[in-house]
């Protein structure tokens, strides 16, 4: 049981994620300290922090890494088609059977889960302790999160404009560039003269992220309360939004496991299929929804999805990855 709480903390269900649950709370029982209008601009602050953080993710990547790890195409190619295609289609198969007439908004959170990058920490971890490829765990969700900056949008943008007609998306794709894109090319460019900075200062970059992403959970949510948009979703249908976000992590996992026998992929390769083709990120979730959900009232909903597959993923894949680990003992 001690190894079990061990590895939720190391894969992302630590102090942070309590701290998301405290947030969101507090985002019901005080609404005005996030809203718009505020005495403190905690969405702005968040706002400009998204850009600082993008930043940062393009100064800390390696070019010459990414360059090593291209030689196993087919692994790569399987786990990348998982987190961008697959995902999405089998989102797009149950939406078709059942429609989206009742709540159009979790739908569209639920489309935003399947457009996301896979994450990176957890995912490692994941392999790591179930005795995966570490190389190919680390290059594919470091480059999965390059990706969903530019394919994540492409995405989002096509279903926004199915759903909202009058919403300029020229808009929404023009603040990502300059919001997101910008930075981590600027980031990237400047990696070899001061990538070293993100290692010297690892922690302190770690606690400013996760304390903008709480400020953009924070002011969502508390928007949305205010404006009243959580008023007509009962507990029952969170539960059940619960418990589809659960299917879908494990319907993707078993999907994964069967593309790795077709292509005769060996264990270790199998394990990196495994967990990282079956992760989403709550980080580049919530820091790109910033910029693709202008509106906060929508944004808090859109994020539920998202926020209960995180939870849930991490849960579900520790004790997988526990299980598979003691198994080659």
């Amino acid at each position: 049981m001690t190894s079990f709480f061990s590895t939720l903390s190391k894969a992302g269900l630590n102090g942070f994620f309590f701290c998301l649950i405290a947030v969101v709370a507090l985002a019901f029982q005080f609404p005005a300290w996030g809203a718009e209008d505020s005495l403190i601009p905690l969405s702005e602050i968040a706002q400009y922090g998204v850009s600082i953080i993008f930043f940062f993710y393009g100064l800390k990547l390696s070019p010459e890494k990414l360059k090593a790890g291209l030689y196993n195409w087919r692994l790569h190619l399987l786990i990348q088609s998982s987190t961008f295609i697959f995902f999405l289609l089998l989102i797009l198969l149950v939406h078709y059977a059942f429609g989206n007439e009742n709540n159009p908004l979790l739908w569209l959170g639920v489309f935003y889960v399947g457009a996301l990058p896979s994450t990176v920490s957890s995912s490692v971890v994941m392999v790591s302790i179930a005795g995966g490829n570490m190389p190919a765990a680390i290059f594919n969700a470091s480059i999965s999160s390059i990706l969903g900056v530019f394919i994540t949008p492409i995405w989002m943008t096509l279903f926004i404009g199915e759903m909202d007609s009058e919403m300029d998306t020229t808009q929404v794709i023009i603040k990502l560039c300059f919001q997101v894109l910008v930075p981590v090319m600027i980031g990237l460019f400047l990696h070899k003269w001061l990538g070293h900075i993100t290692e010297r200062f690892k922690l302190a970059l770690r606690v400013f992220d996760q304390t903008i992403i709480l400020l953009i959970v924070f002011t969502s949510f508390c928007e949305s309360v205010a404006g009243k948009m959580f008023e007509h979703l009962p507990l029952s249908q969170i539960v059940l939004l619960g418990i589809a976000m659960l299917l879908l992590f494990l319907t993707m996992f078993g999907i994964m496991y069967g593309f790795s026998f077709v292509l005769k992929l060996n264990r270790e390769d199998r394990i990196a299929v495994l967990f990282c083709g079956s992760k989403k990120s709550l980080v580049q979730g919530a820091v790109m929804g910033k910029a693709l959900f202008p509106d906060p009232l929508i944004f808090g909903v859109v994020l539920l999805p998202l926020m209960l597959y995180h939870a849930l993923q991490l849960i579900a894949s520790s004790i997988i990855a526990e299980a598979i680990g003691s198994s080659k003992h």
